[in-house]
């Protein structure tokens, strides 16, 4: 009967040991092994928003439709910005006459200045004779081919300081040309604008903006998945980070129909933000008072690239799903089914 309870209590510690073991590991696996059930899909927003304001008169997208880049979303009030365009191109054009204008009057400055030249020219030596001639000339006819001569210069002058006003018109002239130009160049980019685009590939979400609604420009109307941006944030346990390598290979399985996808570690965040602010408003430490003998470990982010090229035909991916991520450190394989 001894030996019976004997081999009983042994049988028994064995098995109890071998509980206890098997425990211990699947505590260690879970503690400790690089998996979470904690992933979120997530994907770049694209806010559009318009660069000129107006109503909008034509929307060109349904709710949830996809959109190839460059494609029209929606239309601001094109009429305006034409009529701005062809206001711009009429002050381009008086500008552009202004200037051939200011060019006719240099042409009749140079004309103006070289007959006055010639008419110097010509007075200056006529008095030079006469100075020549002091004897048989009359002192007056001598002052008077002087003053001649004197007021020649003077007109001479004169035409010199118009000529060089006539360039400095015209240089004015050519600067409002370049003011127009660049006003006629905004009036058609503008007018561009009217026209909002597509920057991306992508699906137009959460549908809002409606024929007759006026859009201040830079005022967001719409937003747009990029549907070449998805991946996945991996909320880790700080105990399992150490386990955790870029280049990593990991196991998706999204929690919408267990989709299967494969992803690699991209990144770990380098920082979170805190649950107490550290610092009052006295720019000193703000320490809490308590302290929990419990002590949950922080979750760290963790960005996983989602292999494109090896997804299931048909995956539907939605910014915001949730997934189980299972890291293979240093391998390959499905240890995903582990956990489920």
């Amino acid at each position: 009967m001894k030996n019976t309870l004997y081999i009983r209590i042994a049988i028994t510690a064995f098995f109890v040991l071998i509980a206890a073991f098997i425990g211990y590991g699947l505590w260690r696996h879970y503690m400790y092994s690089p998996w979470t059930r904690d992933g979120r899909i997530r994907a770049n927003v694209v806010r559009i928003a318009p660069d000129v304001s107006g109503l909008v008169t034509a929307v060109n997208v349904v709710d949830n439709q996809q959109v190839k880049k460059g494609d029209v979303l929606f239309v601001i009030d094109r009429p305006r910005y034409e009529d701005a365009m062809e206001q711009a191109k009429a002050n381009l054009a008086a500008a552009q006459a202004a200037v051939a204008a200011a060019q006719a009057n240099i042409d009749a400055a140079k004309a103006g200045t070289t007959q006055s030249k010639a008419n110097f020219t010509m007075y200056e030596a006529q008095s030079k004779r006469r100075q020549g001639l002091k004897d048989v000339v009359s002192n007056e006819d001598l002052a008077n081919s002087r003053a001649t001569a004197d007021a020649a210069r003077a007109t001479w002058d004169k035409a010199r300081a118009g000529e060089e006003q006539a360039a400095a018109a015209q240089l004015q002239a050519q600067a409002a040309v370049k003011q127009a130009q660049a006003a006629l160049a905004t009036a058609e980019l503008n007018l561009q604008r009217t026209e909002v685009r597509a920057p991306v590939d992508g699906y137009i979400t959460n549908l809002l903006v409606r024929v007759g609604d006026y859009a201040s420009a830079g005022a967001p109307r719409l937003a747009l998945i990029d549907n070449r941006s998805f991946w996945v944030d991996g909320y880790f346990e700080e105990t399992k980070l150490p386990h955790l390598h870029v280049g990593d290979p990991v196991d998706i399985r999204l929690m919408s129909g267990g989709v299967h996808l494969r992803g690699t570690v991209d990144g770990v965040a380098r920082g979170i933000g805190g649950a107490v602010d550290p610092t009052g408003t006295d720019l000193l430490a703000n320490i809490n008072p308590t302290f929990n003998w419990v002590r949950l470990a922080q979750r760290v982010p963790v960005r996983i690239r989602i292999d494109t090229d090896h997804m299931p035909a048909g995956t539907v991916l939605v910014a915001g799903q949730t997934a189980t991520l299972v890291v293979q450190p240093g391998g390959h394989g499905d240890a995903l089914a582990e956990h489920q």
